[in-house]
């Protein structure tokens, strides 16, 4: 374990002189290639260096203790032994976490896929809540929300629509909510004041760059339609609608959000490569089971993963066995209780693979 530390924090090193290179100043993608694996490994190595201080420390104060001291400086060396000794076990747990084979699609933006399900038009007013509170926790966490494609019901909510979040590691954060989510409330239609059940899906796509899938254009058919809006309001007069079909794997995404053909093209081919490269990891079931399927189950799209009780307040993930008596504020985009214990989970589980 020391080797492999040692050997990031060589490469670290190696990479702050390249950063100051003016070679590599002037190359603005290997710049910020080189700076992204700066940060990616900057806390394993603060961490590190700590721990090698730490293990100094230990031994200096066990070097003085073997000699004669008076009783008040035998006691304070004492103590500060137990310190350094409780704080090195501390970031031994911390570097096992921070070398864990990381998830490659961790530190991607994402496109997210929220579909009204079972329950018509509650299930789709619950889809707009799962919305809301997504985009509230995007702006929490100062990341970019774009809606790409939404296809709104009369009575507001979602039959489905399509997000970009663009951020910082957002896929390590907002892979876990893939999956069927269930709500339990009185719906606004319901007379006699009975809790009925709905439920809404969410996809969760890691962004696909170009270098990554390159998408060949003899594979693609592309049609081009007059764009529907709901109830005939803001129907565009020009053929601006698209949908690209993967012809190899008959993936179809279809885009009219925007009032420009080229607009509604290029987001639809960012979704068209995100569904295909998604596929692609799915079925390659090696590199699926050791990148993507996790103790928390990120990989079945179907699994109930939680459920939303309005009576009660109460939100339970069925995957951790957790449940949080704030619905409300979850709600309201405060979702760092659940991402945090999916997380913790997630790694504590890994750690106890590699040490089984």
């Amino acid at each position: 374990m020391y080797d492999q530390l040692q050997a990031v924090e060589d490469r670290y090193e190696e990479l702050g002189e390249l950063l100051s290179d003016p070679e590599v100043i002037s190359d603005t993608k290997r710049f910020m290639e080189l700076s992204k694996e700066e940060a990616g490994t900057r806390e394993t190595v603060e961490t590190y260096r700590r721990y090698k201080a730490v293990i100094e420390g230990i031994a200096e104060t066990e070097e003085l203790l073997s000699e004669k001291l008076d009783d008040e400086l035998q006691e304070m060396a004492k103590e500060e032994l137990s310190d350094f000794k409780k704080e090195k076990e501390e970031l031994e747990e911390t570097i096992k976490i921070l070398l864990l084979p990381k998830d490659p699609n961790d530190d991607k933006n994402i496109i997210m896929e929220i579909r009204g399900a079972a329950g018509g038009d509650e299930a789709a007013l619950f889809a707009g809540d799962l919305f809301e509170m997504y985009q509230a926790y995007a702006t929490a966490q100062g990341w970019k929300f774009e809606v790409m494609d939404a296809n709104i019901t009369d009575i507001g909510g979602y039959k489905e629509v399509t997000i970009m979040i663009q951020g910082d590691s957002v896929f390590s954060k907002l892979k876990y909510e893939s999956g069927a989510h269930r709500v339990q409330r009185v719906p606004s239609t319901e007379s006699q004041g009975r809790v009925h059940t709905s439920t809404a899906t969410v996809v969760v796509l890691p962004e696909a760059e170009e270098v990554e899938l390159e998408l060949e254009d003899k594979d693609i058919r592309v049609d081009i339609y007059h764009a529907s809006g709901a109830g005939g309001q803001h129907v565009n007069k020009t053929a601006s609608a698209v949908r690209l079909t993967h012809l190899p794997t008959g993936i179809a995404v279809a885009m009219q959000d925007e009032r420009s053909q080229l607009k509604n093209r290029d987001k639809a081919m960012k979704v068209l490569r995100a569904r295909v490269f998604d596929q692609m990891l799915q079925e390659n079931q090696s590199e699926y089971d050791a990148n993507r399927k996790s103790a928390v189950g990120t990989g079945d799209r179907s699994e109930r993963i939680r459920t939303y009780n309005y009576p009660q307040n109460r939100v339970t993930d069925h995957r951790i066995g957790l449940t949080i008596q704030k619905l409300d504020q979850i709600l309201a985009g405060k979702l760092d209780e659940i991402v945090d214990a999916l997380v913790m989970y997630d790694q504590t589980a890994q750690l106890d693979k590699l040490n089984g």
